[in-house]
């Protein structure tokens, strides 16, 4: 379990630098054959994150072998989790640009050919913080079996089958949106059509090209 915590805390100190997460957000992942969870606590500095702020807790958000407790919204995490056998990693995200689209009730499109990985990016209507179990239920119904889902003027969480594929996919959110918002500088930006996801999607949702994105950011956080 040490290793995983690595990883996550790792993860976690990789979006704050990218700027996908700030003195708020949280990540968490599935201990494997375990109903516990791994996630950074609610006190945990996000820009310096160590395996040491990683806690266990039971899917009703109790801590595990301690008293450390996890972040309000630790909800989005065990509901996803409860309904989604597929996932094994959440990312609870504050990104600037994305969420940009959210305030103004826009989509962000696949207007990248990496935005295909994430697939159609729902959305929660809702602006609230998701410190309550009944909004985390609405919350896991608006993902439904999808991979991203925006909160309304609030963020984003995004899941996947590990860490790396939910950190990959927090990035690209961020990157196309950004992307998009610049574009249109120029004119209207091209969304890549179904058929195009679909195709371009399979491509590149494989594990060792989700891998070179977090080798490059990893890269990066070793360097610091």
């Amino acid at each position: 379990m040490s290793e995983l915590a690595r990883t996550l805390a790792d993860a976690l100190r990789m979006l704050e630098a990218a700027e996908v997460i700030d003195f708020n957000g949280h990540m968490s992942c599935r201990v494997p054959g375990t109903e516990h969870v791994l996630i950074n606590s609610g006190k945990s500095v996000r820009s310096w994150i160590t395996p040491a702020d990683i806690i266990a807790i039971d899917m009703d958000g109790k801590p595990v072998g301690g008293d450390v407790m996890p972040p309000m919204e630790f909800h989005i995490h065990t509901e996803i989790y409860r309904r989604r056998p597929d996932v094994n990693a959440v990312a609870h995200t504050h990104p600037l640009w994305s969420t940009l689209f959210s305030m103004v009730g826009e989509t962000v499109q696949p207007v990248t050919m990496q935005a295909a990985v994430m697939g159609p990016v729902q959305t929660f209507a809702k602006t609230a913080s998701i410190n309550r179990q009944d909004l985390a239920v609405e919350l896991a119904a608006a993902l439904g079996g999808h991979r991203v889902v925006m909160l309304k003027s609030h963020g984003a969480v995004v899941v996947g089958a590990d860490i790396v594929e939910a950190f990959v996919l927090a990035i690209y959110l961020e990157e196309t949106a950004k992307r998009q918002y610049l574009a249109r500088a120029l004119g209207t930006p091209y969304a890549l059509v179904a058929a195009e996801v679909e195709k371009i999607g399979a491509n590149l949702r494989k594990p060792h090209l989700l891998r070179k994105v977090w080798d490059f950011h990893h890269a990066k956080l070793m360097a610091q």
